[in-house]
């Protein structure tokens, strides 16, 4: 492994230092992803145990998700000014300070507060993760293997935190859902200690105060209105308020970054590099797909064939195991003979033929043929697709700005998949298994729309084309 650009940390050789690198960041981009999903199955006993209302019990998840997509441009931000280690270690603080206080909760005010500092620990943590990458690693095939593994890693964990909240719930208590991240949590944290380089900015941090208002408040009320138009529906007034707050203070946000910011959080280079422009296109339809997905195939295992929580946890684990073998084997290998441009449109049609072939689910189809077959499908498109995204996302980015490419892809990722599934909920019918295959052929169809959206890629000769 060749170890690039961030200095060599004393007493320990470059090859021990880029393998505990890769581990530290995959292991806390592992770690914020799961929490994405990990307490969904749990749900039912945190309301039996704390007493907690419908709407209540909805902002247990919503916490999290809200602040997680609304500070990350920020989180992103700030490793650039502040330095990558030192907010990779301030993140993974407070994520492990939260998750103890949330598996402690005894209120659902308690539980919920603890959800959204987990939330903000999040943000800052998955960004700079990314950029560690790619400063340690420099461009080239051990980069290119390095994306596969964090990207994979990512994947496997949405659809772990199903697998891992159903054995947890099951066999001991929804505490344990969020009680696991802090040891795993303070673990990175020695490690990530010893093994990252410190950096320092080149000029004083100067950090962009209006834009991270506007964003954030932009970010956050347009989630929110994207989530309460997928419960309530797109007339609803929450949903309206929430989209068209959203959508002003982001707008505003533009049009400070564009002529006022001195530093500001999306440089305005960035949006020159074609790579980075249609990426993050992109990430934005791939994530409106492959992110719902996991709710909706959720509940057509437990509302269409019946399967507890355990049975739907342990039915995700061919997804996770075909991702991790696909992104972190398969992909890098095929990376260096085919095209990304061509490789992303070959895993985003295979992923097309699996939901076509998920969207024939009935209550009497059998789990190798209604829920394996499909999976191995569209698990082995999105293993495809992902990787060489990131890796033309970031290769054209300077190193000064790798966070805030990150940031900005994260962001396109978590919106994508909130707007998503507001509008695969309008086309589900609620209940139904029936609908729930309606909106698998709805995700089929964008998918073959991000297959022709690829072409948007520069080819791999013009991907630093500014």
């Amino acid at each position: 492994m060749r170890v690039g650009q961030d200095r060599a940390v004393p007493g320990i050789p470059d090859s021990v230092r880029g393998a505990a690198v890769l581990t530290v960041v995959c292991a806390a981009q592992f770690m914020v992803v799961l929490d994405i999903s990990v307490v969904n199955v749990a749900l039912p006993s945190i309301r039996t145990s704390l007493g907690l209302s419908d709407v209540a019990l909805g902002w247990v998840v919503n916490a999290y998700a809200l602040v997680f997509a609304g500070l990350l441009l920020l989180g992103g931000r700030l490793a650039d000014l502040f330095g990558r280690r030192r907010m990779l270690l301030a993140g993974l603080g407070a994520f492990a300070a939260a998750s103890l206080a949330g598996g402690l909760a005894d209120s659902g005010a308690w539980l919920i507060g603890a959800r959204a500092v987990q939330g903000l620990g999040a943000a800052v943590t998955a960004p700079v993760t990314l950029a560690i990458l790619t400063a340690t690693f420099a461009e080239g095939r051990a980069r290119t293997r390095t994306l596969a593994v964090w990207t994979a890693l990512g994947l496997a964990g949405g659809t772990a935190g199903n697998l891992l909240g159903g054995v947890l719930t099951e066999w001991g208590t929804w505490r344990s859902t969020l009680l696991i991240n802090v040891p795993i949590a303070l673990a990175a944290i020695i490690v990530a200690g010893r093994v990252i380089a410190v950096d320092r900015p080149v000029a004083p941090p100067r950090l962009d105060i209006a834009g991270a208002v506007l964003v954030t408040g932009g970010l956050v009320a347009l989630a929110y209105g994207i989530g309460e138009a997928a419960t309530h529906g797109w007339a609803a007034a929450p949903a309206v308020a929430g989209i068209g707050v959203g959508a002003l203070l982001s707008m505003a946000f533009l049009l400070v970054e564009a002529g006022y910011a001195v530093s500001p959080l999306i440089p305005v280079r960035l949006w020159r590099i074609r790579s980075v422009v249609a990426g993050n296109v992109l990430l934005l339809l791939a994530g409106a797909c492959l992110n719902p997905m996991w709710f909706l195939l959720t509940l057509s295992m437990q509302a269409g064939l019946g399967y507890g929580p355990l049975q739907t946890g342990l039915a995700f684990l061919p997804h996770t195991v075909v991702a991790i073998v696909i992104g972190v084997w398969v992909t890098p290998w095929l990376m260096r003979r085919v095209e990304g441009r061509a490789l992303i449109a070959l895993g985003a049609l295979m992923a097309a033929a699996g939901f076509v072939w998920q969207a024939q689910l009935t209550p009497d189809s059998a789990y190798i043929v209604g829920i394996l077959g499909p999976a191995v499908v569209f698990s082995v498109g999105a293993g495809l697709l992902n990787t060489p995204v990131t890796a033309a996302v970031m290769s054209g980015v300077a190193q000064g700005d790798a966070g805030a490419a990150a940031g900005l892809m994260n962001t396109s990722k978590q919106i994508g998949a909130a707007l998503g599934l507001a509008v695969l909920i309008t086309v589900a019918t609620p209940g139904t298994l029936a609908g729930y295959n309606h909106a698998f052929v709805a995700i089929a169809a964008v998918m073959v729309v991000v297959a022709a959206a690829a072409a948007l890629l520069p080819a791999a000769r013009d991907s630093r084309t500014r």
